[in-house]
């Protein structure tokens, strides 16, 4: 707190001020004793004279304005707590603190609030740690000149000095709260812009909180990206401002258009959720950014209610680590690993009590099987202790159960895969990450410019980059190879580690660096066997000492690597060369990504001649991975074996989506076969068969793993029973592109053309829309998202119910609408749509249903009072900038209108009352 907020008053007699908003002071009435102005003086500056423009001699308060020099006011504080509140600071000019006998000088105090002294007179009372100084109890107090003082919690002001009661020895001081001031009508009217905080019973969790807001920054503003860490530690670690990149997913629940939509636009209204995702997808990276910018209160409009939240990252994979348990309360500042000291005693509980907490939870998938419902348990219990605090776990799709946190409150949502846009603005960032350090002799445009028609002219490649990991991967490659590329995953992860553990090092002429020279092949040797042991213990993060301990059983096998030095050499050489360890925390490590683990670990599974050990676990889903990569390693003796087990394991259970599963895995690992037994392919494909066609999502999920190949193994129109023909048309959809474009057409043809009608963006627009959409009838629902989609809408004019999506213009939506008499049109998520005014160009004569949702930048409903016949209307997310919605321009609708409105609470509702039970607020 700095002095500059402090003032000397001189009015009728000396006494103390505040500054409460620019310009004005706070200080004690009797100070001016009726006065019109005072004098005003600061440290190191010239007296100023200001005027008074309230004062109440009840209260004994009263406010200066004028010329302050500028100085920003503290924020004021009211008190919620009846316990005492230690460590309170009063700054002031009291008598005793003069030199030169008469000028005045700053005097500080510490003392406690004590909430419930003076609560029947109104009153906050403090309790001096100290009494000042030995005073005569007939005299003059020692602290005259205080009153008006500032007493202060933290950063937060309290109140002022008033008086100090007599037979107390000069250490209680009566106060007037800021409360009691900002209660008086005519007082708030000149401090209009002032917040007020509450302020519980403990002023140094203030202090402890911003300080933890910096270790989280420090913490997690950066990130390291695949590929660059050649070009040394300021290019490939990246700041996440720029990194980010918001993913696109999708919800299970209450999305009045399942649609795909950023992250950050599902989160902002869903208090819990359980976010699902892939290896890769960018689960721990989205929850490092909302940490860092969470605690800094830089997060954009859509998330803008999280900011000042207590981040708390809960990364489970270091817990396991570490050996240790779930967190308590008390537990959660530290286990992140964060540069700061030990937080204040109950400092967390009282967040979470407060409601002022976000708890970011990653990795739910990375503790065992066995833990999980201990995990569950941990969660469910915290959350029920501390019911209004925020929370986003992380988990991979399969790895629990869906609904496995509904009983919490939790809200599903999954990841998608990249494509399109967000595969070429990630090519962009990568490149221009890679300029922070190239040389001079490379073309970093050239070879960004070709790798970006590669993605857009080559669907198999874009197919590899659906995450930003693998799209880091062929980023880093393909600058490597100057633009040959691997053709399947397998390759692309086999690639990538021969880059990273030899050719960096062999490109940049280093030599033996940390005095150890190791090939390629014993760099693999050492951290495959270290990631198959932390596969079997269900780890992804080890310490020092646990590494050690592997190396130690691991080098006697290779005496070349170890008579060049101790383990701990060695271990601080593959830290420091492979590109594929990273210490997280201090002396905890991990692999710089877990499918490099997998893919690791499977090597020296199908190596050492274990395969049966890794089919034992064929029913855990944290092992599938690692078994599918096995795939590839597999020479020709030990695939059958690997396919064949998979297939007996899927055999072995009676659950039928883990059946699906393993059936899957077993045919993908088949597809790596350059020669397998016709009677074992015949197996596989009976075996995918005997699970098709899927009964749910997850099945579909699963089977459209393997694309075209599950296409033929479908029942066609004729044979498919109505209840299976959502799904079977749902994978059809899931695999798209060409090569399901037939099969589509074929359930299209046979009056199933409904069934594909939101699926337009996975099949080649245009040969979509002539050879499926065109088989929709007048009554049909057609979705259309983005530019290209709604430019073959004109080709479909006999479709009257419409949804158009994406940030698409009036003008364009007016274009591809035509004349068509609209009977539903549904206008969702779009950012550059500002007014409906559009209506006025469209034939809505006959429009009985109209649905706007999660457009942000319309805030009124003209238009809609135009639409006669108007039957069901839906309002989603849609406000103004001040948070309601005028619903007025709806009362001269008809009588038998519909309205629907969710994302808007009803008191932000205005003129409600007037459509009586024809409003539902959701």
């Amino acid at each position: 707190m700095t002095a500059d907020l402090v003032f000397a008053v001189l009015g009728r007699q000396q006494g103390s001020g505040v500054l409460v908003a620019p310009g004005t002071v706070l200080t004690s009435a009797h100070v001016l004793a009726g006065a019109h102005s005072a004098m005003v003086v600061a440290p190191g500056q010239d007296p100023t004279r200001l005027r008074v423009v309230w004062s109440d001699d009840t209260l004994d308060a009263a406010l200066l304005q004028g010329d302050t020099g500028g100085t920003p006011a503290p924020p004021l504080g009211t008190v919620i707590t009846a316990r005492p509140i230690p460590g309170c600071e009063i700054i002031g000019y009291p008598r005793i603190q003069r030199y030169d006998g008469r000028k005045p000088d700053l005097d500080q105090y510490t003392g406690t609030v004590l909430p419930m002294a003076g609560l029947l007179r109104r009153t906050l009372t403090v309790e001096l740690d100290h009494p000042p100084v030995t005073a005569d109890e007939d005299g003059p107090s020692p602290l005259a000149g205080l009153s008006g003082a500032p007493v202060f919690a933290g950063e937060k002001l309290l109140g002022i000095v008033r008086a100090v009661p007599r037979g107390r020895g000069h250490q209680r001081l009566e106060c007037v709260s800021l409360t009691a001031v900002l209660a008086d009508d005519e007082a708030r009217q000149w401090l209009p812009a002032v917040t007020v905080a509450t302020t519980g019973a403990h002023p140094r969790d203030d202090f402890y909180e911003e300080e933890y807001g910096e270790a989280l920054g420090a913490a997690y503003r950066r990130t390291k990206i695949f590929g660059l860490d050649e070009l040394g530690k300021r290019a490939s670690e990246w700041d996440l401002d720029t990194a980010y990149l918001s993913l696109e997913a999708t919800s299970r629940d209450r999305e009045a258009v399942p649609a795909p939509r950023r992250i950050d636009d599902l989160l902002a209204a869903r208090p819990r959720v359980l976010l699902r995702g892939d290896a890769g997808a960018g689960k721990t990276t989205l929850m490092w950014w909302l940490a860092a910018h969470a605690a800094a209160g830089t997060l954009g409009p859509e998330l803008a209610e999280l900011n000042g939240l207590v981040p708390f990252v809960v990364p489970l994979r270091s817990l396991r680590a570490r050996g240790n348990g779930f967190p308590s309360p008390a537990e959660l500042p530290g286990v992140a690993g964060l540069m700061i000291d030990t937080a204040p005693e109950g400092w967390a509980g009282r967040v979470l009590a407060a409601g002022r907490g976000l708890l970011l939870v990653d990795g739910l998938d990375e503790v065992t099987q066995g833990d999980r419902e201990d995990a569950h348990a941990w969660l469910s219990g915290l959350l029920a202790r501390y019911p209004a605090t925020r929370c986003v776990a992380t988990v991979r799709p399969h790895a629990v159960a869906a609904d496995w946190l509904g009983a919490e409150d939790f809200e599903e949502l999954t990841l998608l895969p990249l494509r399109g846009d967000d595969i070429q603005a990630f090519v962009a960032a990568w490149h221009q990450a890679a300029r922070l350090d190239a040389g001079s002799g490379e073309n970093l445009a050239d070879l960004e410019h070709d790798l970006a028609q590669q993605f857009r002219h080559n669907p198999n490649l874009a197919d590899l980059a659906r995450t930003p990991l693998l799209c880091a991967v062929i980023c880093a490659l393909h600058r490597q190879r100057e633009g040959f590329l691997p053709e399947n995953r397998w390759e692309l992860y086999d690639s990538a580690l021969r880059m990273l553990l030899g050719a960096r090092d062999e490109r940049r002429r280093i030599d033996a660096p940390d005095g150890i020279r190791m090939t390629v092949e014993e760099h693999t040797q050492l951290l495959q066997r270290l990631a198959a042991w932390l596969v079997r213990v269900g780890q992804t993060e080890f310490t020092r000492e646990q590494a050690e301990q592997r190396l130690e059983r691991d080098l006697p096998g290779m005496p070349r690597v170890r008579e060049q030095g101790s383990t701990t050499e060695i271990l601080t050489h593959l830290v420091n060369r492979s590109g594929l360890l990273q210490e997280r925390t201090d002396e905890v490590f991990q692999f710089a990504h877990r499918t490099f683990q997998d893919f690791l670990a499977a090597k020296e599974f199908v190596e050492d001649d274990v395969l049966p050990e890794l089919l034992r676990h064929a029913h855990d889903q944290q092992w599938h991975d690692v078994l599918l990569l096995a795939a590839g390693h597999c020479k020709r003796r030990d695939l059958p074996v690997l396919v064949a087990g998979l297939l007996e394991a899927g055999s072995a259970t009676r659950k039928r989506d883990l059946k699906t599963t393993l059936y899957v895995l077993a045919a993908l690992a088949a597809q790596h076969a350059a020669w397998l037994d016709d009677s074992l392919r015949w197996r596989v494909q009976r075996a995918v068969k005997s699970v098709v066609p899927p009964r749910n999502p997850e099945q579909v999920t699963q089977l459209a793993r393997l694309g075209e190949y599950v296409l033929p193994l479908l029942p066609g129109p004729q044979e498919a029973s109505k209840d299976n023909m959502d799904m079977i048309t749902g994978l059809i959809s899931a695999i798209g592109g060409t090569t399901a474009l037939p099969y589509a057409r074929a359930f299209a043809e046979a009056g199933e053309a409904h069934r594909f009608a939101s699926n337009w963006d996975t099949f080649p627009p245009e040969a979509f829309a002539r050879e499926v959409l065109i088989h929709l009838q007048d009554q049909d629902l057609v979705s259309a998202y983005g530019s290209r989609q709604l430019r073959f809408l004109r080709e479909l004019p006999h479709l009257k119910q419409v949804l158009v999506m994406g940030d698409l213009p009036a003008d364009e939506i007016v274009e591809a609408l035509g004349n068509r008499p609209l009977r539903h049109l549904s206008i969702a998520i779009n950012g550059r749509l500002d007014t409906l005014d559009l209506l006025s160009s469209l034939d809505c004569s006959q429009l009985r249903g109209l649905l706007v949702s999660n457009c942000p930048l319309i805030t009124r409903l003209d238009a809609i009072g135009e639409l006669r016949n108007l039957r069901l209307l839906t309002l989603g997310n849609v406000r103004d900038t001040d948070g309601t919605l005028d619903l007025t321009p709806l009362h001269g609708l008809p009588e038998a209108l519909a309205i629907m409105v969710s994302g808007v609470p009803a008191k932000s509702l205005l003129g409600a009352a007037a459509l009586g039970d024809r409003l539902t607020v959701k």
